[in-house]
């Protein structure tokens, strides 16, 4: 049996319940934020749920922070929209500025950035 659609995600991908605010713009112009959290992370974007009525190839703004502290903030392209539990909706991001701050923060918190007390 063939699969319904082609997996197009190459990034590591992993689990993780990080605490995220995403921002934009409704369609009448007016600006909008929402406190979520992450039901993945990748190197390259990030899957959430959402209340706000957001479509494919919207421009979004994702800010959150490192475990260090540090803030994190950067544009992001909807890339998948799809229906979830009670009226949310799931939400595919892919980074589109600011990767290495993106990257970074993936790092920080998948790969536990510690300095090496060893030394």
């Amino acid at each position: 049996m063939q699969p319904q659609f082609e997996e197009k995600r190459f990034a590591l991908r992993m689990a993780l319940r990080l605490p995220i605010v995403v921002s934009g713009r409704s369609e009448d112009g007016a600006a909008w934020s929402e406190p979520t959290e992450t039901d993945d992370i990748s190197t390259l974007g990030a899957l959430f749920q959402l209340n706000q009525k957001v479509a494919q190839d919207d421009n979004l703004y994702i800010r959150s922070h490192r475990p260090d502290g540090v803030p994190v903030e950067v544009k992001a392209r909807v890339v998948r929209v799809a229906p979830a539990n009670y009226g949310t909706s799931r939400i595919a991001i892919s980074v589109i500025e600011s990767k290495e701050s993106w990257l970074r923060l993936f790092v920080a918190w998948i790969a536990d950035d510690k300095p090496d007390e060893d030394q």
